[in-house]
């Protein structure tokens, strides 16, 4: 009922891209692999993201027959398959994650990711409890069927889950949805979108950084909405 304590957040899972990881290099290869110069493409994805498109939209825009998966598949066999790695993490990650298992806090990674890109993430060896791939679920955010094994690797009930993603309609909205608390982090080419999103204000938590991620913890004890920081 409304103004009903929160169970004890006991678990913090976290979004991988512009979360965990900036993925200006990563969009960069993509406009080489395209043969788009690299601000063109930004721009377009900019452009898309601003409108409140698919980010997909954005290679369509330069190939109208893209097809993402038979796209990685032929950067794979060209040897420029999507790669990554700890220069690519972002700087509060690593403190974030060490001081959340300090503090007695399950912490999970899960996100829309190939078992590839699950690799790379599990190599960067983040104090986490769990790494979990849109390929290893089967599912992929907003799909509510995400979420269930999510919750499931924590060992704990929803309530007791906070989820941490960058975009409202991906992350925070069907996260809600399955009855987990909400952290928006406002970094990334959504950053500014969700902004301007009254969906954003659904959020339970709204950061512009992990640093601050630990110290707000105990504001998602209750239902009451915190203010942004």
């Amino acid at each position: 009922m409304a103004g009903a304590a929160r169970p004890r957040i006991r678990a913090v899972v976290f979004d991988v891209g512009e979360v965990l990881i900036d993925e200006t290099t990563e969009y960069g290869t993509w406009a080489d692999w395209l043969g788009v110069p690299r601000h063109t493409f930004s721009a377009m994805f900019g452009a898309v993201i601003a409108r409140g498109g698919d980010y997909r939209e954005v290679f369509h825009h330069f190939k109208p027959d893209f097809d993402l998966a038979a796209e990685r598949r032929a950067r794979l066999d060209a040897g420029m398959g999507e790669f990554f790695n700890a220069r690519d993490l972002y700087p509060d990650v690593r403190p974030c994650f060490a001081r959340l298992r300090e503090e007695g806090y399950v912490v999970g990674i899960a996100g829309n990711q190939t078992s590839r890109a699950g690799r790379f993430i599990r190599e960067l060896n983040l104090p986490s409890d769990f790494v979990l791939t849109s390929d290893d679920i089967g599912a992929e955010k907003p799909d509510p069927a995400f979420f269930k094994p999510v919750i499931e690797h924590t060992g704990f009930d929803a309530s007791e889950v906070a989820y941490v993603g960058d975009r409202v309609e991906n992350d925070i909205l069907p996260a809600r949805d399955a009855g987990l608390a909400t952290v928006l982090l406002r970094r990334g080419p959504w950053a500014f979108v969700n902004e301007d999103s009254p969906a954003a204000a659904s959020a339970d938590v709204r950061l512009a950084s992990l640093v601050d991620l630990p110290s707000t913890m105990s504001t998602l004890d209750t239902d009451k909405a915190t203010p942004s920081h």
